[in-house]
């Protein structure tokens, strides 16, 4: 492979490469760098986000522009405020040691006086999103008559924002013989229009498939009731420790609702949507840059431009209309060399959707599990214990205080101390999955068979005729699937008693069981006891006393309880 040595770079350039600490030419740039220094064609380049396009365009432009010329001779355009600045940024590193070079961002939401100020310092780099460009242009302020080259970053970006229009209108105005590149992620047929209409016989060049995700990104889904959506992310989050995300929703309202339950869950995280000020957007998207977010909550519009490396996950809580929005969602994981996972949450009714999104990217989506509490707490006390392990102990200021704290813990064993501290460091875990409900064992909607994952890759069906019974047990009790499942067991042993669904009420509980098992499940729980209560189990009745087609259950159901408010939790289950 060809190296930035060879490539033909300034000296000054070659500097500034190697402080900026590349190496290597990744792959879109050892291809359009050399097209972009030794030639003049036009170009088209086909490559995700975060493939390092900045530099493959940015380091020859810097090169190619003469300073010693007062007008404007390159122009970029680009979708959102943040990839302006970015591209600013950059472009402002590579040209350190090349003179005077003036490279000026415009864009919405700034001072358009400070801009029209700067345009008449004179600027060599113009970039730009297209609306304030063609503000400036009306004003005439921008001028844009001597420019030799436009690059439109983000192509397909900037049409999904509505922004074909002013590209045209921009475009227009730049003379006839300039060249031009568009670096895009996806190839839409209105990319193909623009590249007829303004562009002369471009080499193409196709950095992975055409269309198709990074390829350091692996899919997975879930399966879920659109209802259970929320605790299916906190078990995603609460399993990947290190969890640094986008979790992108469909609309504003939505965004704000995640983001806010997640912050009233104690999670670092926070929305980023339309509403927000930009001052405000400013705020959220440097906390988050800086990690002080492990989540950031976001629509598709408002993540536009946020550029970061190295995010872990990029998850989908609800997946997008449009099949391409996929694309770049899953585009911000696996940057750099590195690699990402991209999640969707999926209810039954998406399952389509989800399959056109496969076929776009040309990959098959892995079905996922939803984490157990068990697991979660596994997790959750490793990964603790492994930063335990790693912790520095170099702190003089703690060592006076060592003594007493000796001779509080001295009459606790090893044991019980390890007990108390690991208890103490996962109190919010242990409440919230000791006895919590295994969502994994809820039906997917549309789904008229009873099943119940067993070991991890398998499943057993029930589609038998079920009866409902009532227990004098709920919530309060500290009674859960997991204490139903554990008293079935311990009174049926040597049995496997198949269970339906699950309904969790305050100080009582129904649970469906397959008919022919009912009766002498009845008497088997009847002569049992749950933390010193009698247990009682009888055959339930619906309130209209007709019995229900799908669960099949029958008989009487205690009066007590008619007309009681129904907490309702459905769970497939199996005892074993």
């Amino acid at each position: 492979m060809i190296n930035f040595e060879e490539m033909g770079f300034t000296p000054g350039i070659l500097k500034a490469i190697q402080e900026l600490g590349f190496e290597q030419p990744l792959p879109v740039q050892s291809k359009v760098i050399p097209h972009m220094l030794g030639g003049e064609s036009d170009i088209i380049a086909l490559a995700q986000t975060g493939t390092g396009k900045t530099a493959a365009f940015g380091l020859p432009l810097v090169q190619a522009t003469d300073t010693a010329i007062n007008s404007t001779q390159a122009l970029i355009l680009c979708p959102t405020r943040e990839l302006c600045i970015q591209i600013t940024g950059d472009l402002t590193d590579y040209s350190k040691y090349t003179g005077s070079l003036r490279i000026l961002s415009v864009y919405g939401g700034a001072s358009i006086d400070n801009q029209i100020k700067g345009l008449k310092r004179g600027a060599h780099i113009i970039v730009a999103t297209p609306g304030r460009l063609i503000d400036l242009i009306g004003r005439g302020a921008a001028r844009l008559n001597n420019v030799k080259t436009v690059i439109l970053d983000e192509a397909d970006e900037m049409l999904n924002m509505g922004f074909l229009d002013s590209i045209n209108e921009i475009l227009e105005e730049v003379p006839r013989g300039r060249r031009t590149l568009l670096f895009s992620a996806t190839m839409s047929s209105e990319i193909a229009s623009i590249a007829r209409k303004y562009m002369n016989e471009p080499v193409e060049i196709t950095i992975g498939t055409k269309n198709s995700s990074a390829e350091n990104v692996s899919h997975a889904y879930y399966i879920v009731h659109a209802r259970d959506k929320y605790k299916v992310l906190k078990r995603i989050a609460d399993f990947e420790p290190d969890i640094y995300a986008i979790v992108f929703c469909r609309t504003r309202k939505e965004t704000q609702e995640v983001a806010s339950k997640l912050i009233n869950d104690g999670y670092n995280a926070d929305a980023l949507h339309g509403d927000l000020s930009q001052a405000q957007r400013d705020a959220v998207m440097q906390k988050f840059r800086l990690r002080n977010l492990h989540m950031l909550v976001a629509t598709d519009v408002a993540a536009r431009g946020l550029d970061v490396d190295d995010l872990t996950h990029v998850i989908n809580f609800s997946l997008p209309d449009d099949a391409e929005i996929y694309t770049h969602r899953c585009g911000r994981t696996g940057r750099a060399g590195k690699t990402g996972i991209s999640i969707s949450l999926v209810h039954m009714r998406e399952k389509q959707n989800l399959q056109r999104i496969e076929r776009l990217v040309k990959k098959s989506f892995k079905s996922m599990p939803i984490p157990t509490g068990s697991e979660i707490c596994g997790k959750q006390l490793f990964n603790w214990i492994n930063k335990l392990e790693t912790v520095s102990t170099d702190h003089q200021e703690i060592e006076k205080f060592l003594p007493e704290i000796k001779v509080k813990l001295a009459g606790m064993d090893r044991e019980e101390f390890i007990r108390r501290v690991v208890s103490l460091e996962f109190d919010r875990f242990l409440d919230d999955y000791r006895n919590g409900e295994d969502i994994s064992d809820i039906i997917p909607e549309n789904d008229t068979s009873y099943e119940r994952p067993g070991k991890r890759g398998s499943r057993e069906k029930y589609s038998g005729n079920y009866t409902r019974l009532f227990i004098n047990l709920g919530k309060s009790d500290g009674f859960y699937p997991e204490q139903l499942i554990q008293l079935v067991n311990t009174n049926t042993k040597g049995r496997k008693v198949p269970i339906g669904k699950i309904d969790l009420l305050k100080s009582f509980s129904f649970f469906e069981v397959e008919t022919g098992y009912a009766d002498d499940l009845i008497k088997a729980l009847n002569n049992s006891n749950f933390m010193n209560q009698k247990v009682a189990v009888e055959i339930a009745q619906p309130k209209n006393g007709k019995p229900d087609n799908h669960s099949g259950y029958q008989g009487k159901k205690p009066s007590k309880w008619t007309g009681r408010k129904r907490e309702k939790k459905s769970y497939p289950s199996t005892a074993w």
